[in-house]
């Protein structure tokens, strides 16, 4: 069963800085950087917003040997899915996609890190990745709770969707927006335009149902969720992490305009 449309935000332009990046003045739109890291990894949510606002998809697979630009010039902005990868691991793509994220650091471009994206991120920055000193794992949907700076954003979903097992150390120089439980760290800002978040906003009820049956092997880990949470879950509590990427991501390449002078600053 596929997921049915959701009505859209309510006037995402007023969520985090209040810019319009939706109106180009008639240019055609860059297009929008996506980094997956599986042979049939699909983007969910997030992909669906850039192509139902007018973005071509740039969908590169560096494990299998896409190449990375040398400048987000040409790109919106860029994004960093998760994956079964660790950011520790010692593979030549790890390492390159986690040193190529300081292209869109330095010129200041969109850039969101997501599970494996944002530990990357973190990675990056100098901040400790690893697993819980326990052993659990997140999978299934989990409380979210904002920060100060986080809710002076925007509003935060309640709960969010998890499937990771390592965590991150807050990077020196970032601001935390969001925390939860068992990971403290789940959503964090760094510079003018580059967020990281532990959750899977990009979710779907499909995703949902391949992540369980082909790695639902996972589930029996200390903290995941049984098969059916994820369902019922998804039910109540995807409409609004949905509507919460929606105006995250409307907000998040109006920073693109200012690349220059932000990076400057």
């Amino acid at each position: 069963m596929l997921d049915r449309p959701r009505p859209p935000a309510p006037d995402p332009r007023a969520c985090l800085w209040g810019r319009d990046p939706l109106c180009c003045d008639g240019e055609a739109k860059k297009p929008v950087l996506l980094i997956v890291h599986q042979e049939h990894s699909c983007p969910g949510h997030v992909a669906n917003w850039f192509a139902a606002n007018g973005y071509p998809i740039d969908l590169r697979r560096p494990r299998y040997g896409d190449p990375l630009p040398d400048t987000l010039e040409h790109h919106v902005g860029a994004v960093i899915f998760g994956g079964p990868q660790s950011a520790n691991d010692p593979d030549d793509y790890i390492r390159r996609e986690t040193d190529w994220i300081a292209v869109p650091l330095s010129e200041a471009k969109p850039f969101l890190g997501i599970c494996l994206g944002a530990q990357m991120l973190a990675r990056h920055l100098g901040a400790r990745v690893g697993f819980d000193a326990d052993g659990f794992a997140e999978m299934g949907y989990y409380p979210l709770r904002p920060t100060e700076e986080g809710r002076k954003m925007c509003a935060w979903p309640s709960r969010v969707y998890q499937w990771h097992r390592e965590g991150f150390e807050l990077p020196s120089g970032a601001s935390l927006l969001a925390q939860g439980e068992r990971f403290p760290q789940q959503a964090f800002r760094y510079g003018p335009a580059a967020f990281a978040v532990q959750f899977h906003p990009e979710i779907t009820q499909r995703l949902i149902f391949r992540w369980t049956t082909r790695a639902g092997h996972r589930l029996v880990l200390p903290g995941a969720g049984a098969r059916d949470t994820h369902f019922a879950g998804h039910l109540e509590h995807g409409p609004d992490q949905r509507r919460w990427l929606d105006g995250f991501l409307s907000a998040w390449v109006g920073l693109g305009s200012n690349a220059g002078t932000d990076a400057r600053a």
